[in-house]
């Protein structure tokens, strides 16, 4: 045995030693959160997240707010009021909901230095709060395990991990996989709001049956049930979490407090003068079907005038964009509820959108593809690249798994050339790119915006495409169409 590692276990044997209070003076004396926490990393993903504006989140603020604070006010308070207001929580709870300096720290990092953070998760906690309650009825289990799920994720359902745990409820692929969850190419159903769901439900149940203790099924969930055993076993035969803690992994030592100061803070939200950030969308608010063939999230944008970007977030779990059909799978696209009857109205000009290049035989995901292989060069840009190859940033973007738009010389990127679904670029005919590039102002053909146009109406009306109207105007991915304006929609 190493000589540092003696040391280290007599530390943890001399600590244990000690009593409760003592060891929770040393072990657990840690009021500041480390940057790396993952508990704290979890809540930073949503600063990526699209469903919020970019350095901004509009705080649903009550005229009046029960204890009269201040938009700006951050009220503190003693610790005997934490641990009294705790108390009776716990009171009501099949939970060991105690108050320590860890917990503290936790409220801390929720109540102090991440309250912006805590109002996105109270948004996304109107859509996704009354489906966990659901299942966890189901099944018999404490609705408190909702909380689990902003430890896990902050409600962030395309939160990834550093060690490659997916979705709201954060399964590894292998637990996944144990509980029914399928990844392929193009789904990830760890990702999926409802499947995912109702696997942590059967494993809370499966974890209890091993445990028989709440708190152990927490620290189980997080670290992994042989994580566990071998603290126990380290402690001498302990069987309750705050026993076997100092021989859990840091980051399972951490994981049960934080559900603590979770369960608290969502219970004194206005003590602490937190209000939700404006929800994007509840859980009244939407509403799935069941797609026939396969379909992309350009297609429906594009008919439905509805962003790829909230088409990801309300389905994240399809990776590629596109959601695939088969004989032997039912997959459901979410949509909000008022997009749902033009879906249905229009669900066979949105799966005819790219007639010419989507798959025929439904097992097949998509067409045959031949790459290419393109280096950066110096100067070159993502959307120089992308015009080269007639297609798009975004399609780059996926098919190389870049998360920025920095094109570093150099590099090499993965180019397909002949377009999957996923493309958000429907390729011209080469004769027409030509004649394109000389055209002249006589030739071109001219459309007045009228009120209630989209792009695929206004495509429809001159029997032409989306994306030629986008060349022609140079429309970027972000573009208004403003009643009364003149646009170009072919040449004559």
């Amino acid at each position: 045995m190493k000589k540092n590692s003696f040391f280290f276990i007599a530390f943890l044997i001399i600590g244990f030693c000690c009593k409760e209070t003592a060891c929770f003076s040393q072990i657990t004396d840690e009021t500041e959160i480390l940057k790396d926490d993952p508990i704290a990393a979890a809540l930073d993903s949503l600063t990526t997240l699209s469903l919020f504006e970019k350095g901004y989140v509009k705080i649903n603020y009550p005229k009046f707010s029960r204890y009269n604070f201040g938009p700006d006010s951050i009220p503190t308070y003693d610790e005997s009021v934490m641990a009294e207001r705790l108390a009776q929580i716990d009171a009501a709870s099949p939970f060991d909901l105690r108050y320590n300096s860890v917990v503290k720290g936790y409220i801390q990092l929720y109540a102090l230095r991440r309250r912006e953070l805590v109002a996105r998760v109270m948004a996304l906690s109107q859509l996704y709060f009354p489906m966990f309650e659901q299942q966890l009825d189901k099944y018999n289990l404490p609705l408190e395990l909702k909380y689990l799920a902003i430890c896990e994720s902050a409600l962030n359902p395309l939160a990834k991990s550093h060690a490659g745990a997916m979705g709201l409820w954060q399964f590894m692929y292998p637990t996944g996989k144990m509980f029914g969850l399928k990844v392929t190419s193009y789904v990830d159903e760890r990702c999926d709001p409802y499947k995912s769901t109702e696997a942590a439900c059967q494993y809370f149940k499966h974890l209890y049956d091993i445990f028989g203790d709440w708190q152990m099924v927490l620290a189980a969930y997080n670290g992994g049930p042989g994580t566990v055993n071998k603290a126990i076993r380290r402690s001498g035969g302990k069987k309750t979490y705050w026993e076997i803690r100092p021989f859990l992994p840091k980051e399972t030592q951490g994981y049960v407090p934080a559900f603590i100061a979770v369960n608290y803070i969502m219970n004194y939200t206005s003590e602490y003068n937190l209000y939700s950030a404006i929800p994007k969308k509840t859980f009244l608010q939407v509403d799935t079907i069941t797609i026939k063939q396969q379909i992309s999230f350009t297609q429906i944008a594009a008919v439905l005038d509805i962003t790829e970007d909230e088409l990801k977030y309300l389905n994240p779990t399809y990776r590629k964009g596109v959601i695939p059909a088969s004989i032997n799978e039912k997959n459901v696209l979410t949509l909000p509820s008022h997009k749902m009857g033009a879906f249905i109205n229009n669900e066979e000009a949105i799966y005819n959108y790219y007639k010419n290049t989507i798959a025929t035989n439904n097992e097949k995901l998509v067409p045959e593809q031949a790459t290419k292989i393109h280096t950066i060069r110096k100067g070159e840009s993502l959307t120089s690249i992308a015009k080269k190859y007639n297609c798009s940033v975004t399609a780059l973007k996926t098919w190389n798994d870049l998360k920025s738009n920095k094109a570093i010389p150099g590099k090499k990127l993965t180019i397909i050339t002949n377009s999957a679904p996923d493309d958000n670029v429907v390729s011209a005919p080469k004769k027409q790119l030509e004649n394109s590039l000389v055209i002249d102002a006589e030739k071109i053909k001219y459309y007045v915006i009228q009120k209630g146009d989209t792009l695929f109406k206004i495509a429809q009306k001159q029997q032409t495409t989306i994306e030629e109207i986008k060349r022609l105007n140079n429309f970027s991915t972000k573009y208004t169409l403003l009643p009364g304006k003149k646009i170009k929609v072919g040449v004559m």
